[in-house]
């Protein structure tokens, strides 16, 4: 299995005291369980092939991981460790900053979070780092999604922007995070517009129902095959992610509602999503 969806990050070096904060109110995150070493990222993560680390620039929301330390420790294990550098992209030199990760860092894909970077997904400023990703390659993992932290907008977190993204740059392989969520059919729909949009399961089957209806609906639209593993770590281990994927039926036992086929959780499980994304 490979988990598309993992952090690394300690507390009061990339995580300040508003992010922690929120979490604390929202998950009841306590600063241990936030703080993320590499050393514990490696542990969380040996039962996998092989994770996408996730760099996070978001100084709006108290939270920066620079690409050269999450570089640093994706060297550590190349062919193991994919890391995904962070821009924002509507801040001067974003483009410039992009193209030495990918160039001088090697990190492979990037991150974006447009909710957590107080920027809207469609703005034209946006473009220059659009059509550098798309041009060399570079997969973006993108949260179109919901979140904790007060001052993030919801409004730049639908699903439906990146339809007119897509539609601009139709070569560009975006992954929306979570699903979508809340807005779940919204993903669904934009995913089947687009051949190269995907979305991640990560951080969903801990809420049952939300996570089994998503799951039903992107069958339903038949955009199942287009659904990566991810967990999210550190707020979901990726066992508990996959145990939760495959009892995603238990809450609908004994009713005549439909269930999500066997072929489509084991699909899931074992999709490679370096090989759907051009990394491997």
């Amino acid at each position: 299995m490979i988990d598309c969806h993992t952090h690394l990050w300690r507390v009061g070096e990339h995580i300040g005291p508003r992010f922690l904060e929120a979490a604390r109110r929202a998950w009841g995150a306590s600063p241990e369980a936030m703080d993320v070493s590499p050393e514990r990222h490696t542990a969380a993560l040996a039962g996998m092939e092989a994770a996408i680390v996730l760099g996070f620039h978001a100084p709006f929301v108290d939270v920066v991981v620079p690409n050269d330390y999450l570089a640093a420790y994706c060297r550590q294990a190349p062919g193991r460790w994919y890391g995904f550098a962070s821009v924002n992209p509507v801040e001067a030199g974003a483009r410039a900053e992009l193209e030495r990760a990918h160039q001088e860092l090697r990190l492979p894909g990037l991150k974006l979070g447009p909710i957590y970077q107080n920027y809207d997904p469609t703005d034209r400023r946006a473009f220059p780092v659009y059509e550098y990703a798309e041009r060399e390659g570079i997969p973006v993992l993108i949260h179109q999604a919901t979140t904790f932290p007060p001052e993030a907008p919801l409004k730049y977190a639908l699903p439906l922007l990146l339809d007119e993204v897509a539609i601009c740059f139709p070569r560009l392989k975006l992954v929306m995070a979570h699903i979508g969520h809340p807005w779940e059919a919204e993903c669904a729909v934009t995913v089947r517009k687009h051949p190269n949009l995907y979305a991640d399961i990560s951080g969903l089957h801990g809420r049952p129902w939300r996570f089994y209806q998503a799951l039903i609906t992107c069958v339903e639209y038949g955009v199942a095959d287009r659904l990566l593993f991810g967990s999210d770590f550190p707020f979901f281990t990726p066992e508990a992610t996959a145990e939760g994927l495959r009892t995603v039926n238990r809450i609908v036992e004994g009713t005549p509602m439909p269930k999500v086929p066997a072929s489509v959780i084991d699909a899931i499980l074992e999709r490679n999503p370096l090989e759907v994304l051009g990394l491997r």
